[in-house]
């Protein structure tokens, strides 16, 4: 249904078991259960963050960017929902799937920005992708939320990194034999190499074998490939780390590419024109030419994390708000001492076009 020209879906402020948003935290713990891996560390990086409510939307104008996005273009809701949307990637039909931790299932809309659940059980994935045969690739989680309930005693299901589907497959859930820490994002290039970050950053070779780690003293967060799969981006909270992808999948030339103009680095694309998308909370998306020259920031009426393009002819670009309104109109709010997983999923048209033969 739609309020005051605002779309909203009024069953997404409910989850899949008919419960309200802070009762879907403890079936999700229910779900996996007493664990044996302690993750206090994990949990104690987001506890002071997980209970913060959203501000509400602001006003935004946009400026234009030569090449990007025109001057006056309108940010438009696309989705928005009690149950968290992150790790957003383009479908090939002009969709998106993106992640919602919490239930444990991965949402899609499609083209025109239908909602239905794509997977579930997918054991907390917050970010997903898919490579270039179709698999789906997700960040799982598992029960390693900052918000979740401390009364469902620790977390022992490690967090993975993982296809689910066609069909499920661990891919990495250790590196040099002690458990990953909390995932945040995960890309594939066009050879199948596999790109994530937690904590720091890591990837596999499409040929198999170890986790091996991008490098140290990295604070990842968002992570992404160049257009011509030969540069890795990393971002390093006010810094994007470049690294060169040498043909056997192995990374080296660890170098700084840009310093961000405000905040910390999150969610990262990339356009066909080689052009870095970078998402930084309050200070809106930061793009940045393939030699690191700043083009501009397209701001957002909600603080902004994950983005990607997709829509017809990958010219729409799609970003995450920190924040819903509920179906009355109101902002979402949850009671004190649960965690708000609020999200909106907004849209814009570009001038500019995704790189169309990755999914990310």
């Amino acid at each position: 249904m739609k309020k005051n020209g605002r779309r909203f879906l009024q069953r997404r402020f409910i989850t899949i078991n008919g419960c309200i948003v802070g009762t879907s935290v403890l079936l999700f713990g229910a779900v996996f259960g007493p664990t044996h891996v302690s993750i206090a560390q994990q949990r104690n990086i987001g506890q002071r963050q997980a209970f913060l409510q959203a501000e509400g939307e602001r006003d935004v104008t946009i400026t234009a960017i030569p090449g990007v996005i025109a001057a006056g273009t309108k940010w438009k809701i696309a989705w928005q929902g009690a149950d968290n949307a992150d790790g957003l990637v383009g479908t090939p039909d002009g969709g998106l799937l993106f992640a919602q931790e919490q239930p444990s299932i991965i949402g899609k809309l499609d083209k025109d920005d239908h909602y239905s659940v794509f997977i579930k059980d997918t054991h907390g994935a917050g970010a997903v992708t898919i490579d270039k045969q179709g698999r789906i690739i997700a960040a799982q989680r598992t029960c390693t939320d900052p918000g979740r309930p401390t009364n469902l005693g620790p977390c022992t299901e490690p967090p993975m990194v993982s296809v689910l589907a066609p069909e499920r497959k661990v891919l990495a859930d250790k590196f040099e034999g002690k458990p990953i820490e909390r995932l945040n994002d995960v890309v594939v290039d066009g050879k199948g190499n596999v790109y994530f970050s937690a904590g720091t950053a890591y990837y596999i070779k499409s040929s198999g074998g170890e986790v091996r780690k991008v490098g140290d003293n990295i604070r990842s967060n968002g992570i992404i490939v160049s257009p011509d799969d030969k540069t890795l981006y990393v971002t390093n909270n006010t810094v994007i780390m470049a690294f060169d992808i040498q043909p056997d999948g192995t990374v080296n030339n660890r170098r700084e590419f840009v310093k961000l103009e405000r905040g910390n680095g999150d969610g990262m694309a990339v356009d066909a024109a080689g052009r870095v998308y970078i998402s930084t909370g309050a200070s809106g998306i930061q793009i940045f030419a393939p030699d690191g020259k700043y083009l501009g920031t397209i701001p957002l009426p909600r603080d902004v994390a994950s983005i990607a393009f997709s829509g017809p002819e990958k010219k729409t670009l799609y970003a995450q708000g920190r924040g819903a309104l509920g179906p009355d109109g109101k902002e979402f709010k949850t009671p004190e001492g649960v965690r708000n997983n609020a999200k909106t999923i907004y849209k814009i048209p570009m001038l500019a076009q995704g790189f169309k033969n990755r999914a990310k």
